[in-house]
């Protein structure tokens, strides 16, 4: 039997994910990712990487819990793992607070994190504009390590990996069996899918080794992440927004919102900046479908759409995208006459 080949577009956090998933799970496929862009230029590299997902309207919640369950398990072995300090994962602990009280003050992922409870009335003190607050332990994924780290396990697996802009999925169709499309924000131009947008993310990265507990806003828009190198600071989320320049007046923001909530944040330098954009869309989108070009079919396995949440869900995404592809693979067999 010949190898499946198979393309995966996209090589951020979802796109290497699946990647290193596919190989593991289907020895017999020959992978290869394409992406125009690798780390350390990727969107994910900017992401703060808390594993701390958002709550979808339509899928199904349980779909949703096993996203996050099968990620954070995957990244909790690598932090007890010696591998931990090169893929820069790591726990981190601190509070969520809210300006109101959640409609879901006890979502489902606090069965996940470690310690989870609601604030006392003394921690609050520190937030006077805040009414409630969540106490957890999450872990904190830095993806300019972790990235390299997937890119590492891929290549050991025997995959390849080509730096090329995929503009039209029609130009793999004579060269591969089967499609991954992890191609994030750009799935807009490349599938044609106006349900995907960009939402606009500008950071700040701080000298700030005093810090060690992260603080998040519940707007989700305001947040202290310290890291093992800097303090992640942010941000925005300004949907439908295609600038990748750095907007002065948007860094000025966070500083004073973050400062509410960490006074000695004035004090921190400033090491860099960076904006991204991430690939809002009402739904993730993890699905398949079958492309016909002229006497063969080809599968079309989706995996983007994660807005924030791409590291959050990205092994369990990966896991349930490449369980797609073994279901299609078990029912319309590529070597059998389609």
């Amino acid at each position: 039997m010949n190898p499946v080949k198979v393309a995966v577009v996209g090589a951020g956090v979802i796109g290497l994910s699946t990647a290193v998933c596919l190989a593991k799970a289907l020895p017999y496929c020959s992978v290869k990712i394409l992406a125009e862009k690798f780390s350390p230029d990727t969107t994910s590299d900017g992401a703060a990487g808390i594993l701390l997902p958002e709550v979808f309207p339509d899928i199904p919640l349980e779909r949703q819990r096993y996203w996050f369950k099968e990620t954070f398990d995957h990244l909790q072995a690598l932090v007890e793992s010696p591998e931990a300090p090169e893929a820069g994962v790591y726990l981190s602990s601190g509070y969520h607070v809210f300006k109101d009280v959640p409609a879901d003050p006890k979502p489902y992922w606090s069965d996940y994190v470690f310690g989870f409870r609601f604030m006392t009335d003394r921690e609050m003190k520190r937030f006077p504009n805040h009414k409630f607050g969540q106490a957890f332990t999450s872990i904190k994924c830095e993806c300019p390590s972790y990235l390299p780290w997937l890119e590492k396990r891929f290549r050991e697996t025997g995959g390849q990996i080509k730096c090329e802009k995929v503009t039209d999925l029609q130009q793999l169709i004579p060269h591969y069996d089967v499609i991954m499309n992890c191609s994030g924000v750009w799935s807009h131009q490349l599938v044609g899918d106006q349900g995907v947008y960009p939402v606009r993310g500008q950071i700040l990265k701080l000298h700030a080794t005093w810090l060690k507990n992260f603080i998040r806003d519940g707007d989700g828009k305001t947040y202290v992440y310290p890291g093992i190198n800097y303090v992640t600071i942010g941000g925005t989320r300004q949907k439908d927004d295609w600038r990748l320049e750095l907007d002065k007046g948007d860094s000025e923001m966070m500083m004073e919102h973050c400062s509410q909530l960490e006074p000695s944040l004035k004090k921190a330098q400033v090491l860099e900046e960076w904006v991204g954009l991430r690939p809002g869309r009402k739904n993730p989108r993890v699905e398949r479908e079958w492309l016909q070009a002229q006497d063969r079919q080809l599968l079309l396995v989706h995996n983007y759409g994660h807005g924030g949440c791409g590291i959050s869900l990205s092994w369990g995404s990966a896991l349930d995208a490449v369980g797609l592809v073994k279901k299609s693979l078990n029912e319309k067999p590529l070597h059998a006459k389609l």
